[in-house]
């Protein structure tokens, strides 16, 4: 492999339980990163891709000291890939906690140990505040550096097991294992690395348990990590605590590692930096009066049975205590006094008020227009023969000249029509736009823009609200034969605005975020962004089987007469290639709302004949 889209491999890394690591160069900004290359055969399987859609956004968006960034993330001939600072010593290779040590000949002192378990602990309560779980801590992922300052560590590979699937991830484990060792049943030192990450495995993940809490998992892989610290090996079987073993250790590690290492999930500590803070430099007294673990969970089960038999003895008190309160004597009650013409009250002068209609003051809001691109009448094709059903057969329509948007309708030009609304509910009480999905806030009563988000395209916006921006400027939605005839930019083979062929530097998809409008490159017709960023409504009723009749009457058609769907076109932010096709048909209630839905405006020309 010499490349990965547009990074330049330079060698291999490493390689894990999931693909390989490598170090490669940008090609255009000439700087090294870290790729981890996930198998191709994932791209085959819908069940990754949808995981790795939801999950891939909210991973990619941690950012700690502790925890190595991602960067980006992208397919190339569909091979998905990660990308991510590269942590490289002195020698241009990968510090791993292991190789740093074994270069120390694991001469590692307990001040030391408590050091590096505070930086993973920040990093794991981090995430996990943030509702991401790790799934694979082990000694491979745990990246070192020597400073100044001290010893800085990373965790890395974070949330990718939960990408993968609990499951697929275990059978690989396990494959890799049975790998690593020879014919002759000899441990290969190389592939020895797998056979100890299975170690880090919570005893619920070793046996393939439906209720399995990642976090929880985490708490249980720290306690492993500090345990192999501290002892030099796994806490495997029936295993000798700290103050067994090294009795020159002042701090109270057995009662941090009797917590981290219970077999009962529940019983597990849910934040590691407080369990180190109350555990490690407990009162020696305290900590000798301990019970063991089984006497533990003994106790902490019999704790419901201890609560029941205190609430039935102070029920029983406390009827005991209300029989012997003493009765009051009744109390006199005086009878109440009436009006004596109770009526009274709703006699009122029959002489009807005058109405005066309270005066609204009207916001009179100039409008930020879009340039718009003219796109001459005539013949287009429609459809694929190779897509889905609804987008067969393909064939030939007639158009008239019309007009469309260069770019979708931005987050600056629609909070002026919010304004001039006064709300986000259009005459009919049909939702406009849901402000927690767009970038658009109310503060105070006034609507702000995130920063940095003016040039963006509105998002979050429901038809109603596309179709009522569009009358309030004059202007109208794009029927769905339009839109397709100008994404194809006059090219007839075109699968893509581009040709053939989509990268994603010609258009923002499989991505975290909208980018600016215009931050690509145009099509034949001088449209900007008409796939990707986001989905865009059409004026169309949607039905599956409409080119049917569509390709009886080619004549301008505008869509069925009625339906239960609107048509939306061109992909977003966060779609796979697929969708970006220019034949690709997609459709939701005209009601729907979410943070991919945008859209642009059209016109028709003064002199709009069939060319």
């Amino acid at each position: 492999m010499d490349a990965l889209g547009d990074y330049i491999i330079q060698k291999q890394l490493g390689e894990g339980v999931f693909g390989a690591v490598y170090l490669a160069e940008h090609r255009f900004i000439k700087r090294l990163f870290a790729l981890k290359a996930l198998p191709e055969s994932f791209s085959k399987n819908p069940a990754f891709i949808r995981r790795f859609e939801l999950g891939i956004a909210q991973i990619a968006s941690l950012d700690h000291p502790h925890i190595v960034k991602i960067h980006t993330v992208s397919c190339q001939d569909d091979q998905y890939y990660i990308v991510s600072d590269p942590l490289l010593n002195d020698a241009q290779e990968s510090g791993s906690l292991e190789s740093w040590l074994e270069t120390r000949g694991f001469d590692i002192k307990e001040e030391e140990v408590e050091q590096l378990l505070r930086q993973v602990a920040g990093a794991l309560d981090f995430a996990h505040e943030k509702g991401v779980s790790h799934g694979s801590l082990k000694l491979s992922n745990l990246l070192i550096s020597e400073t100044k300052e001290g010893v800085h560590l990373w965790l890395s590979d974070f949330g990718v097991a939960r990408l993968i699937g609990e499951r697929p991830f275990l059978l690989k484990l396990c494959e890799k294992m049975g790998q690593a060792f020879s014919e002759e049943g000899v441990l290969v030192k190389k592939d020895a690395r797998f056979v100890q990450s299975f170690g880090f495995l919570a005893p619920e993940q070793k046996e393939f348990s439906m209720e399995i809490s990642e976090r929880k998992a985490d708490v249980y892989a720290f306690g492993t990590l500090a345990y192999y610290l501290l002892v030099k090996r796994m806490p495997e079987g029936c295993f000798d605590l700290p103050s067994q073993c090294l009795p020159e250790c002042t701090l109270q590690w057995d009662l941090l590692l009797r917590r981290c290492l219970q077999p009962k999930a529940h019983l597990r500590p849910d934040c590691l930096l407080a369990a180190m803070d109350e555990t490690l430099r407990a009162v020696p007294e305290k900590v000798s009066s301990l019970m063991n673990l089984p006497d533990i969970e003994a106790r902490l089960e019999s704790v419901n049975q201890l609560a029941f038999e205190f609430r039935q003895k102070n029920a029983a008190a406390m009827a005991a205590a209300e029989a012997l309160k003493p009765v009051l004597r009744p109390q006199e009650i005086s009878r109440p006094q009436y009006e004596p013409d109770p009526g009274a009250v709703f006699q009122r002068d029959t002489v009807v008020s005058h109405y005066t209609p309270k005066v609204v003051e009207q916001n009179e809001l100039e409008p930020l227009m879009t340039e718009m691109a003219v796109i001459p009448g005539g013949s287009y094709m429609r459809g694929s023969q190779e897509g889905a059903r609804d987008e067969m057969p393909r064939h030939e329509v007639r158009l008239p000249s019309f007009a469309l948007d260069v770019h979708p309708v931005t987050n600056e030009q629609f909070v002026r029509f919010l304004q001039a609304m006064g709300g986000e509910k259009d005459h009919n009480n049909n939702d406009i736009i849901r402000l927690r999905d767009a970038r658009i806030k109310r503060s105070a009563g006034k609507l702000i823009i995130e920063s940095g988000y003016a040039k963006h395209p509105v998002v979050g916006i429901t038809w109603y609200g596309a179709l009522a921006y569009a009358k309030w400027i004059g202007k109208r939605l794009p029927l769905e034969a339009e839109w397709e005839a100008a994404a194809s930019g006059g090219l007839a083979e075109a699968s893509f605005p581009t040709g053939l062929q989509i990268e994603r530097s010609q258009a923002n998809f499989f991505s975290s975020d909208t980018t600016p409008v215009m931050s690509y490159a145009a099509n034949p017709f001088g449209l900007y962004d008409v796939v990707g960023n986001v989905y865009e409504w059409c004026q169309d009723w949607y039905a599956y089987n409409y080119y049917d009749a569509s390709m009886v009457e080619p004549e301008r058609p505008s869509g069925p007469p009625q339906g239960v769907y609107r048509v939306l076109r061109g992909g977003c932010w966060k779609s796979l290639k697929e969708d970006l096709r220019i034949a690709h048909r997609h459709r939701n209630n005209p009601g729907a709302l979410n943070g991919t839905y945008g859209f642009r405006c059209a016109a028709d020309v003064a002199h709009g004949d069939f060319a």
